[in-house]
């Protein structure tokens, strides 16, 4: 199969990022890459934009990681409290999921986060102090740190008693037929 050298005008997964020359086979370049403008072809004049190209990249790179910094301390400063719903015995009937985070981000700092970015195992389901990790950026991570409290204050006393022992144990019951 043949193939050919190509510039990038914009980040394509598993392929390359903006201003990349990398080489694919003809008919992906042809049918898909250059007819939608994701590339165009490696001429002696489109090498001399390649250096316009990767100036434009590196200033959005920068301005990027910028904006993901600044989100980071702006969600580092956050002091959230999420009420989840109890029993009597302090038993979650719910639990906080990451759209329900990042829902509340989008109502504290006023810009959507991707759920898809928010690093949660599995839904939070005690009370107490959290912290659940945000990747905004490849070199950026921020900690979002928030309070769960019970919608009920769980009783002591039920939480300790136990159900009594009224049935006496009986060995193996006979067959009868």
């Amino acid at each position: 199969m043949s193939s050919t050298q190509i510039i990038l005008t914009e980040n394509v997964p598993g392929l390359g990022a903006e201003a990349d020359v990398v080489k694919v086979r003809r008919g992906y370049a042809r049918n898909f890459l250059l007819p939608n403008g994701k590339a165009y072809e490696v001429t002696p004049r489109s090498m001399r934009q390649l250096d316009n190209l990767k100036a434009k990249r590196a200033e959005r790179e920068g301005r990027e990681l910028n904006e993901a910094e600044e989100l980071a301390r702006r969600i580092g400063k956050l002091k959230v409290t999420f009420i989840l719903q109890t029993g009597e015995t302090g038993k979650a009937f719910g639990s906080i999921t990451a759209q329900d985070l990042a829902e509340r981000l989008k109502q504290e700092i006023g810009r959507d986060i991707d759920r898809h970015l928010l690093v949660l195992e599995h839904p939070i389901k005690t009370t107490g102090e959290q912290e659940v990790s945000i990747k905004l950026h490849p070199d950026v991570t921020a900690k979002f740190k928030f309070n769960v409290k019970s919608s009920e204050e769980p009783k002591p006393e039920a939480a300790a008693e136990e159900l009594p022992h009224t049935e006496k144990s009986r060995g193996p019951r006979k067959r009868t037929k």
